[in-house]
């Protein structure tokens, strides 16, 4: 129930006070990635309240070519607002 770190890497679960999973660090994973390819966070907003909407709505651009499919689908799927519906690390790893 800690909140540390940064806020852009935090999940939807995080910002809204709930109980959190290991889920929590497949959502920042796909925040780095995101970052690594863009050179910007996937959710970025000037205050923190329209930072808490942004990342709570789940809405980013997707990350552009020359960048595969594949990655920009392993990253979607990181980025999924609902941790029951957000995969784990193993299933990650399957897809």
């Amino acid at each position: 129930m800690t909140h540390t770190g940064t806020p852009y890497y935090a999940s939807p679960e995080v910002w809204m006070q709930k109980p959190y999973s290991s889920k929590c660090d497949i959502w920042s994973l796909g925040c780095v990635l995101y970052e690594m390819a863009v050179f910007r966070p996937p959710f970025m907003n000037f205050d923190l309240k329209s930072l808490k909407r942004s990342i709570t709505s789940g809405v980013y651009k997707r990350i552009p070519q020359p960048y595969s499919a594949l990655l920009d689908n392993f990253i979607h799927e990181c980025l999924v607002v609902d941790p029951k519906q957000r995969k784990s690390a193993n299933e990650l790893l399957e897809s």
